[in-house]
């Protein structure tokens, strides 16, 4: 049984979760009317999804670094924050009609969430590791539940045109009391490796060396790298590819990607009893599989029918990648946080700097084409799955010291 601040830690995970699902569902399903009120086009509004990816960059290449310095507690403290404050700043650019600040509230989205995302996988692999039990997979299942909370609100929004600003600031003042609430629970000194008024120990150096240097850890990251790149490709494109691509209106393209959050939810919260009974290997691999049908489906079905209905296997592919082999690389060999950082770096360039660039691709070649690309590393992650090894999730966890040196 687990101790109740453990209990109380993982809640709070729960919501550490739920905040950036919401908060990035809640502006993807407006894309359409963002991108109308800005009057930009769509290689236009790739550009202001840039600052997404330069934010994301800027938080993912610098929070391993805060995290080993810091740990993981003030960390998803301030990224979370900016998380909040960006919705307000997108908000206010899209009520004046301003490129250049929604593109600045997508840099704090992107720093938010790249930097804050690592630092909460870490605390969440460390409560996986403590249990001995499958977290993660739930874990992510809250970021897509905010999803679809967050996706059915904005459906809603956009069906009774409401304005777009007032959505994301009534985003940020709810996501603002849900911190406050789940802060408190999360420990000091988690993911710690060096102390502030010391320089970094010498073993501890030497660890995070090797970590770059392990042939299995870099397979597993060439998986997420797939499947974080197919769940963000969605998240950012999903409604203007129905809406472009297939023809459907607005309203119905936010549903279209309500579904695929939908997908992702379920396969979340139930992926814990199908890794537990056949392991990581298989259950990665089944998902590659089941993610790249979807999307092949999606892009050479002309049938905006047949496109919806394989929404949903592209959805229910993509849910496991990323706990999944987070949780690979936690227990893929010493230094664990070090290794869950590193593959969670990977995974979030793909999820938040890689989509961005398709909206080049997408201006001269169409989105459905360019979502190709996404295709060809759901293919290649199948080939890769052996890497997350068959190690069930309930196994005995590792030693303290493996996790919270």
């Amino acid at each position: 049984m687990m101790d109740l601040a453990t209990r109380r830690r993982r809640a709070a995970l729960f919501l550490f979760f739920l905040i950036p699902g919401l908060s990035i569902s809640s502006w993807v399903t407006r894309t359409p009317d963002i991108r109308d009120q800005l009057d930009v086009s769509t290689a236009q509004m790739g550009i202001v999804l840039f600052g997404l990816s330069v934010g994301s960059m800027i938080g993912i290449l610098s929070s391993g670094a805060l995290v080993a310095r810091f740990g993981t507690r003030p960390v998803m403290g301030a990224a979370t924050m900016l998380i909040i404050l960006s919705m307000a700043v997108i908000g206010s650019g899209t009520m004046l009609a301003s490129a250049p600040t929604a593109t600045a509230g997508l840099f704090l989205f992107g720093a938010g969430m790249g930097g804050g995302e690592v630092a909460i996988n870490v605390d969440g692999a460390d409560v996986e590791q403590i249990t001995g039990r499958t977290v993660l997979p739930t874990l992510h299942g809250f970021f897509s539940l905010g999803t679809v909370v967050g996706a059915a609100l904005g459906i809603l929004c956009t069906a009774v045109s409401y304005p777009v600003q007032w959505h994301l600031t009534a985003i940020a003042v709810v996501t603002a009391a849900m911190f406050a609430y789940a802060f408190r629970a999360i420990p000091k000194a988690v993911g710690k490796t060096r102390d502030d008024e010391s320089r970094p120990d010498a073993v501890t150096e030497q660890a995070q060396v090797k970590v770059w240097k392990d042939p299995r850890l870099l397979l597993i990251g060439g998986v997420i790298l797939a499947m974080a790149l197919a769940e963000g490709s969605a998240n950012d494109w999903l409604p203007l590819l129905m809406v472009d691509g297939h023809g459907v209106d607005p309203a119905l393209g936010s549903a279209v990607y309500t579904g695929f959050a939908t997908a992702m939810t379920i396969g979340r919260f139930a992926g814990g009893f199908f890794i537990n009974r056949f392991g990581r290997s298989l259950v990665v691999r089944a998902s590659a599989i089941c993610a790249t049908l979807g999307i092949a489906v999606v892009v050479f079905a002309d049938s905006a029918a047949l496109a919806t209905a394989a929404v949903l296997l592209w959805g229910l592919g993509a849910s496991l990648g990323f706990p999944v082999t987070l949780s690979a690389a936690g227990d893929s060999g010493p230094n664990s946080a070090a290794r869950v950082s590193l593959v969670a770096m990977i995974g979030y360039v793909a999820f938040l700097v890689g989509p961005p660039s398709l909206g080049f691709l997408g201006d001269h070649y169409g989105l459905r084409t360019a979502m190709i690309v996404v295709l060809a590393f759901t293919a290649v992650a199948i080939v890769l799955a052996p890497a997350v090894g068959a190690r069930s999730a309930t196994a005995s966890p590792a030693p303290d010291s493996a996790v919270r040196p």
